[in-house]
């Protein structure tokens, strides 16, 4: 099934056509408030356990390694994944993340699970 699914730093200011928007990160990004972020879910629950994030760091070495994690930490959040799912059911959604690192963070890892899926 084909869905709309983009994703975005958080600190790039909400568009018109964002769609629904959701941050992804379990912490709070720091400079941005609720009202700046236009969010439409803040979904903790998806991002990766402090352990794996901790591990991880955003080192490129460990990207793969940290998808394949992430990944089997995702299969054990059914309900979770299922809320993003049923978003997703419903048109486009932005997947927001705070990272600096734009090719290597969770947001990015979650979206290639969604699209495998």
């Amino acid at each position: 099934m084909a869905f709309d699914l983009v994703v975005k730093r958080i600190y790039e200011p909400p568009a018109p056509d964002d769609g629904q928007r959701v941050l992804v990160d379990r912490i709070w990004p720091r400079g941005v408030s609720k009202q700046e972020a236009g969010l439409t879910l803040w979904l903790k629950e998806i991002a990766p356990s402090d352990d794996l994030r901790g591990w991880f760091g955003h080192a490129p070495a460990r990207w793969a390694e940290f998808q394949k994690r992430y990944r089997a930490e995702l299969d054990g959040n059914e309900e979770v994944v299922g809320q993003l799912r049923a978003l997703l059911d419903k048109g486009k959604v932005t997947l927001l993340y705070g990272a600096r690192d734009e090719a290597h963070n969770n947001a990015v890892a979650l979206a290639v699970y969604l699209r495998a899926a």
